[in-house]
């Protein structure tokens, strides 16, 4: 497996310790759970989820609100292609995430929601092409400009929907400047005198790459995808889709395409002037206006059911069903469980790579070279239920 490029967390905020902190976060616990953002039972969901908690009832419950760290694992694998041009990132703790940006404006029990923060993860699949220094470049930048813009973001009343959809689009659309060669802001917006900050272009016109993203808390995935890599959810042993591919032939992308005057070709599938096999990416600067840097955008609540996130490139789902994916990769991960005594050894909390899901991603991306993927093959596999509870024989 190809070594990760190491990516820079975001301080966070230790955990309470004083009685009149603790006494505050089970305040604040309390306001979302009656939000909805937990569980009835919130021992149960924190051990279901993995976060840390101490203590029981509302104890409990805060300290797995304000610690949750999912457990995670990816690899990537050149496969037949002669050149990787894949990119993988993982971010534990990339940013504190306000609760107004999944509670909207909603009071909370007398609380604002924007004094209400949870620890956020990121994690991106970028399968580049012509190239791989847009996929590098994404992998190394998307997700501080994300941070960026959440730094910028305002309460407007919008609801969380329409928060996270101009945050994700003013993200991917500034790292597409950026690999333009455009101005690029940095998170004063700009430079020291305000003035605009000038790049060389990352790669040359012909160079892009998919961007599928996932951003994590205690209560919800938000997930964001430009192209055709994607983000399947395993939830109750059934796969839920949380990004649908950007392909020519989609009925919208072709009309969208065919307005703005280019034209979708059939030539060994349908591709955007004949050329490219997908309708959206960040780069490919010579086929712009018809391909675009605009991500899709859903945030969905976190349910009990939930069991592992998937976000992989095309060399996966070319040959693997989403149905599939999740079957296999949530099997791979009790198993390794049940094979090691039903309890991770990664005591980082998410910090660095977790074995069983490290398992469950390896296994994916093995199966897919066997099924004859032809393609660069990157799989992350998300634990959603690291604390599992197995039956043990008498």
């Amino acid at each position: 497996m190809d070594e990760m490029a190491p990516a820079v967390a975001l301080p966070l905020a230790p955990l309470a310790e004083s009685p009149m902190e603790i006494t505050r976060l089970k305040l604040m616990a309390d306001a979302a759970a009656a939000a909805g953002l937990l569980a009835a039972d919130p021992a149960e969901e924190a051990e279901a989820r993995g976060g840390r908690a101490s203590g029981s009832g509302n104890g409990a419950r805060s300290v797995y609100l304000m610690d949750y760290s999912p457990l995670w694992g990816s690899t990537s694998i050149c496969g037949l292609r002669p050149e990787m041009e894949d990119a993988v990132a993982a971010v534990p703790r990339f940013f504190e995430l306000p609760m107004r940006m999944v509670a909207a404006d909603r009071v909370l029990d007398g609380l604002d929601p924007s004094s209400i923060r949870l620890p956020a993860h990121f994690f991106g699949v970028y399968d580049g092409h012509g190239g791989a220094q847009v996929a590098d470049y994404c992998r190394d930048r998307i997700h501080s400009a994300l941070v960026e813009e959440l730094q910028r973001a305002r309460a407007d009343g919008s609801g969380e929907q329409k928060q996270w959809e101009r945050a994700f689009v003013e993200c991917f659309r500034q790292v597409d400047d950026e690999v333009g060669g455009k101005a690029r802001r940095t998170a004063g917006g700009g430079g020291d005198d305000g003035s605009s900050v000038l790049s060389d272009p990352v790669a040359p016109e012909t160079v892009g790459s998919t961007a599928v993203v996932a951003v994590v808390c205690s209560s919800h995935i938000i997930v964001a995808n430009c192209g055709d890599s994607r983000a399947v959810l395993c939830r109750g042993k059934q796969p839920v889709a949380l990004s649908v591919d950007h392909k020519p032939n989609r009925e919208d992308e072709y009309a969208r395409i065919e307005a703005e005057g280019g034209k979708v070709i059939q030539w060994n599938g349908y591709r955007v002037l004949g050329v490219l096999a997908m309708s959206r990416s960040i780069g490919d600067r010579y086929l712009k206006p018809w391909i675009i840097p605009v991500p899709e955008v859903k945030i969905i609540p976190r349910t009990k059911e939930d069991e592992c996130l998937i976000l992989a490139s095309d060399g996966l789902w070319d040959v693997m069903s989403n149905e599939e994916a999740c079957d296999a990769a949530r099997r791979r991960i009790l198993h390794w469980h049940k094979k090691n005594g039903g309890s991770s050894t990664s005591s980082s909390r998410g910090e660095e790579a977790d074995p069983a899901s490290q398992a469950a991603a390896d296994y994916l991306s093995n199966l897919a070279l066997k099924k004859g993927s032809k393609d660069n093959i990157t799989v992350i596999v998300i634990d959603l239920k690291a604390q599992r509870k197995f039956k043990t024989k008498t």
